[in-house]
């Protein structure tokens, strides 16, 4: 590959002169240039051999730590992708099936759900909600990952990870809905091209804007004629409609969506008064007031009568254990970051984001919002520590790169002109999802929802697949959990998510 990039830029040199004059007629000098052309390194790629117990069966795999470059059409390396690969050993069976999967941000790595739910090895946090602390941080043998029933392949997309792009290639060829689907779309292909794999059953999935990916990849294998089948997609922590989290006035969808998550927040937290015995129940209830009451009054805006606004206050306060007064003067709108603060504003306490469970102590009581996100400093050392650890000792996949956990990238494109009902201004990507099902009578899809998620809320996540267009011949099937955005911080949650996708890929 070097001797390639020095021959051409040896062959480039060469002819510049000669284009000086022709027909015995100076012309203008090509200028050279005094940057040379950035190199682009050979791809690096470990092949690792490991045993264990998953599922109650003992396997044996080979791990495949490494680079995959793609390429334009003349060959030349744009983008070197991060993947990590784990096979059973033995002969290919051509009924095993193959997952990829990916996390969200946009700009995270895969380390969430490699590191904490279903790679070989993972990382142990407090399931109870409370910080990770210093290292060391326990790594052990994970019997929850999915290797009995599955390949495995977790994908680090361009500016995530080691992934990045190569040469003197733009990263912001890669960061945007449709553009970072392509790329994994395109290593999708790849990869089965390598493994031999194109007839395997496949299943895609990720978590949070992983869910999103995973719609805009689904369309990127199947919505072309060069189709790539796939038996399944798995998203963890959904958010499919971003018109629920858009901060615009006189947007009522956000607050209505919101608040079961309230209500489930309220009631882990003593805050609900007759608060019922399962926060199933107490959900239940918030759900058929939110689609109901709630939205009715919010939707009559200042046509609401005072008598109307007086009635709604109530049973408002308490789904959201915050007091009618301060609701009154949030004219029964409480967005996301002031109810963080509130609730447990009488404790001095806030709470979390990713994970409502968690609580933490600001600089003072008296704020508005948050100072951080408990619920993420409260695991983000424990993850980059495992994930270097396993990658470049476990593994021996060490590059000589920082692995970029969360926000390396910049600038995300979100225009999906040309793609659902209302282009980009409107960005809601289920349709695509309900054109695959509509068009793959195979496809079936699992929704896994943690009740304490306030990023990506359980009943934003039901009102988007809930919608027109969408299957309703029981393809789509639903799991929750007692935690948040990363259910599997739990042991309990991680045991059932495990169960429950094993199940889900075992009933193809």
């Amino acid at each position: 590959m070097k001797f390639a990039a020095l021959f051409a830029l040896t062959t480039c040199l060469i002819a510049a002169p000669l284009a000086a004059q022709q027909d015995g007629k100076p012309t203008a000098k090509a200028e050279k240039s005094d940057t040379p052309p950035t190199a682009v390194p050979d791809p690096m790629r470990s092949v690792t051999r490991h045993s264990g117990t998953f599922g109650g069966t003992r396997v044996a795999y080979r791990a495949i730590a490494g680079d995959t470059y793609l390429k334009d059409k003349d060959g030349k390396p744009l983008a070197s992708i991060t993947s990590y690969s784990y096979i059973k050993e033995g002969p290919v069976d051509p009924n095993r099936p193959v997952t990829f999967l990916w996390n969200g941000g946009p700009g995270s790595g895969s380390l969430w759900l490699h590191m904490g739910a279903f790679g070989p090895r993972r990382v142990v946090v407090p399931g109870d909600a409370r910080d990770d602390g210093a290292p060391p941080f326990p790594i052990i043998d994970n019997p929850d990952s999915l290797l009995d029933v599955t390949d495995i392949v977790f994908i680090d997309p361009v500016g995530t990870g080691f992934s990045r792009t190569l040469g003197d290639t733009d990263p912001k060829n890669y960061w945007g809905v449709t553009q970072d689907a392509k790329s994994m779309a395109d290593f999708i292909r790849l990869w089965l091209n390598e493994h031999g794999r194109w007839n395997a059953p496949k299943y895609i999935g990720g978590e949070s804007y992983g869910t999103t990916r995973s719609a805009a990849v689904i369309r990127e294998l199947e919505g072309t004629y060069t189709d790539v089948s796939i038996n399944g997609i798995i998203l963890i922590s959904s958010i499919l409609d971003f018109s629920q989290a858009a901060d615009v006035p006189g947007n009522e969808l956000g607050y209505v969506t919101n608040l079961p998550t309230m209500a489930a927040t309220a009631w882990y937290h003593n805050k609900v008064a007759d608060r019922p015995a399962t926060v199933e129940a107490f959900a239940a209830e918030a759900r058929a007031f939110a689609i109901g009451p709630y939205a009715s009054a919010l939707l009559k805006g200042n046509a609401l009568t005072e008598a109307e606004r007086e009635a709604i206050l109530p049973p408002l306060a308490r789904f959201t254990g915050v007091s009618q007064t301060y609701l009154r003067q949030a004219d029964l709108r409480l967005s996301p970051s002031r109810f963080y603060k509130e609730l447990l504003r009488d404790r001095g306490l806030t709470v979390g984001r990713l994970d409502t469970r968690y609580t933490g102590v600001d600089y003072d009581a008296a704020g508005e919002r948050p100072d951080n996100d408990p619920s993420f400093y409260g695991i983000d050392g424990a993850y980059t520590a495992a994930m270097n650890q396993w990658s470049r000792e476990g593994l021996k996949y060490s590059p000589d790169l920082t692995y970029s956990a969360i926000g390396g990238t910049r600038d995300w494109d979100w225009n999906i002109a040309g793609g659902p009902r209302g282009g980009s201004g409107y960005l809601n990507i289920a349709p695509w999802i309900g054109k695959a099902m509509r068009e793959n009578s195979g496809l079936r899809v699992l929704v896994a929802q943690g009740y304490y998620d306030f990023a990506t809320p359980f009943f934003g996540a039901e009102y988007s697949l809930n919608r027109t267009g969408i299957p309703t011949d029981g393809r789509i099937e639903w799991h929750y959990y007692e935690a948040g955005h990363m259910m599997y911080v739990r042991d309990e949650d991680l045991r059932k998510l495990s169960a429950d996708i094993r199940a889900f890929i075992r009933k193809r």
